[in-house]
């Protein structure tokens, strides 16, 4: 199961720098970054590893299985960040 950011992100990066796959976006050099409300994972290359949840300073990273009801939805947030990213400019 891929894990998934949830609302209390606060955009530290320490998940995105310990990634082993590059799956977290957006980094700070990317054109989306100044938009973006808070950091993202890529269900499609994310390897469950886990890495990311032990570095993550207010618990906003689970597992999507795992996800509290309240923060469900952002499994399909999360999902939806990179389809727009693939799609590119309309």
């Amino acid at each position: 199961m891929p894990y998934v950011i949830a609302a209390p992100c606060i955009a530290d990066f320490a998940c995105v720098d310990i990634c082993p796959v590059n799956c977290i976006a957006p980094r700070p050099n990317d054109d989306s970054f100044d938009d973006a409300e808070q950091l993202y994972i890529d269900p499609d290359v994310c390897i469950s590893c886990g890495a990311c949840v032990d570095v993550c300073p207010v618990l906003a990273i689970y597992e999507s299985r795992d996800l509290p009801e309240k923060w469900r939805h952002y499994a399909e947030i999360n999902r939806d960040y990179f389809w727009v990213l693939e799609q590119g400019p309309a």
